[in-house]
């Protein structure tokens, strides 16, 4: 098998040699921990925990190292601590604030059955390595003080903009470019700068007398730098972050250490919309992990985390993606009867389909995979029991099943207070179980209508040993 991956710098998919196969060694963009993670930031998340668990599987856990950054230094956060916490020190502020929205992250993207990573890095205990790479740039004359900020000379990087593909005349008209006194030239982009009276400050490098902080581009190079090395196989993140932050992370990461490339493998999702509109709180369509996952009124979860994982792993990762309620209802019911035909299989704990890694292996092939599962699914509820285990590992293998119950996945989104409890259901399915073995079919037509005014929709089927089971979701 030949693990094949589309690269942003050389824009073609080309077979991933690592620089090292006992250290394969990855790193993602993490949060900003400033508020709670919405839809679109759980598609990188998604997307890089499938190539983590591929990596793993080809190389072994041992020898894959995954780093995902959380950013704690950020305009963002200490607008958001003074915000919410007006009565205390700012730094104090900011502490709260942060270490809530970890917690917060943590919790809703362990609910979408994502691994943790090898290393998640606080840019706030990485400020050493970051004025280290300031003094390495200072020195190799590509970057200078001015008015108590470092800046990175883009004119002294002789080929900026090759990750982006695009001039620095097309780069300027197309970017928000902040014009300042202190830059020599408009694309110059801040490495470290003073800091405002109570925000976080560390003493600052290139001779500057006052205290400051590191700019956000600094902060993703001194952490990869810290935890992978100089030079590593896999850079990842959403499609917006190729410029100016990737960019400018590839620039003085190489100019620092003078090597023409950072990451072998740059690798970047396409951007998420939801109903067909791009994502926008001003369009009152901005939803977050929180949400979706929320407790109802009748007890369980809009959205079960594996149905969000799954309809992710729907469309390719490089393309965009239209997140709709139509889908998600598609995919419930999908993921429940494959999990309902799953469950009854008893399959080897490491075997896994390998027509299933090849379609993964090519380029995370997500959607492909998915079409395979419908085939095993098919051939499984045939008898097929070598389909069947592959439809249990490879639903396993995803991390869109972790030992739920295909009732537990059905069942979520339910919203109505006034809806029968579970008990009471399968105390209307049990005789009318029996009802249809005695083949008293008024009684059982009678159950199931009286269920149905209830609001609940019985489906009678067959499970993977053949027998009659009845199964039941939210009338919609």
């Amino acid at each position: 098998m030949e693990l094949r991956l589309y690269n942003t710098l050389t824009k073609e998919k080309q077979p991933f040699r690592p620089l090292d196969p006992a250290s394969v060694r990855m790193y993602v963009c993490g949060p900003t921990v400033y508020d709670f993670a919405h839809i679109g930031n759980a598609r990188p998340v998604i997307v890089f925990d499938v190539l983590f668990r591929l990596l793993r599987h080809v190389y072994g856990a041992d020898h894959v190292t995954y780093v995902r950054n959380i950013t704690d230094v950020d305009d963002k956060i200490n607008a958001r601590a003074a915000r919410d916490f007006p009565d205390l020190p700012l730094n104090e502020a900011i502490r709260k604030v942060t270490e809530e929205t970890e917690k917060q992250f943590h919790a809703d993207v362990d609910a979408l059955g994502c691994l943790r990573p090898s290393v998640e890095p606080r840019a706030t205990e990485h400020i050493p390595e970051m004025r280290a790479i300031i003094e390495k740039l200072i020195e190799g004359g590509h970057a200078y003080v001015e008015q108590d900020h470092v800046l990175f000379a883009v004119a002294s990087m002789k080929n900026y903009g090759r990750l982006a593909r695009r001039s620095l005349d097309e780069m300027l008209a197309g970017a928000r470019v902040d014009i300042a006194p202190y830059k020599r030239d408009a694309m110059d982009f801040v490495l470290w700068k003073p800091s405002k009276p109570g925000e976080p400050s560390w003493p600052s490098p290139g001779g500057i007398a006052v205290e400051g902080r590191p700019g956000w581009h600094l902060e993703c190079s001194a952490m990869a730098w810290k935890h992978l090395g100089e030079q590593f196989d896999i850079h990842g993140g959403g499609i917006d972050l190729v410029f100016p932050h990737h960019e400018n992370e590839l620039a003085q990461t190489c100019c620092a250490f003078h090597h023409d490339r950072m990451a072998n493998v740059w690798m970047h999702n396409g951007f998420l919309q939801v109903e067909g509109e791009k994502m926008s709180k001003s369009l009152g369509n901005f939803v977050t992990i929180r949400e979706l996952l929320a407790t109802t009124a009748f007890g369980a979860s809009k959205w079960h985390g594996a149905v969000l994982r799954l309809a992710m792993l729907m469309t390719h990762y490089r393309q965009p993606i239209d997140w709709t309620a139509e889908r998600l209802v598609e995919v419930r019911k999908a993921l429940a009867e494959w999990i309902n035909v799953a469950a009854a299989a008893k399959p080897s704990a490491t075997v896994l389909p390998q027509e299933s890694l090849e379609v993964l292996a090519d380029d995370l092939n997500t959607p492909g995979v998915v079409t395979m599962l419908h085939a095993f699914h098919r051939e499984a509820r045939s008898g097929n029991a070598e389909a069947a285990a592959y439809l249990h590992n490879t639903l396993r293998f995803l991390g869109v099943w972790n030992g739920e119950t295909a009732d537990e996945i059905a069942n979520y989104g339910l919203d109505a207070s006034d809806l029968p409890s579970r008990e009471e259901i399968d105390g209307y399915i049990a005789p009318r179980t029996a009802a249809r073995a005695a083949k008293n079919w008024d009684e059982s037509d009678r159950i199931r209508d009286e269920l149905a005014a209830k609001g609940i929709v019985l489906k009678d089927g067959k499970g993977a040993d053949g027998k009659p089971m009845t199964t039941w979701e939210v009338a919609r």
